[in-house]
């Protein structure tokens, strides 16, 4: 049987894999929501990849993706581009699912 110490050590290793798998599947999704959001604005290619890597960043301002949504509905605005939130919802909504089933392949 293991010991206390074992079994708090591996309690803790658990929660630390989840907490990473947490923050990876959070990073993906915000890599694919600001590559679908870079495609509405007319960005392709490396500046594509640029303003992606830029939503994800915006996503370490607070919990949760509302800090996400600001920078879009900005960036969206700037450009004169309408797009409801609910349609921003639901596109955050499927790239999070394609997120976790990209991260769960890759596992």
């Amino acid at each position: 049987m293991p010991s206390m110490d074992e079994r708090e050590a591996a309690i803790e290793n658990k929660y630390a894999h989840e907490e990473q798998l947490d923050f990876n599947t959070e990073a993906r999704c915000c890599k694919l929501f600001g590559l679908w959001i870079a495609e509405k604005i007319g960005l392709e290619g490396a500046d594509a990849k640029t303003y992606a890597a830029s939503v994800v960043e915006s996503n370490l301002e607070e919990a949760g993706f509302e800090d996400v949504l600001r920078k879009v509905r900005a960036d969206l605005s700037d450009k004169s581009i309408d797009i409801s939130d609910h349609i921003l919802n639901v596109e955050l909504d499927k790239c999070l699912a394609e997120a976790r089933r990209q991260l769960a392949e890759e596992a």
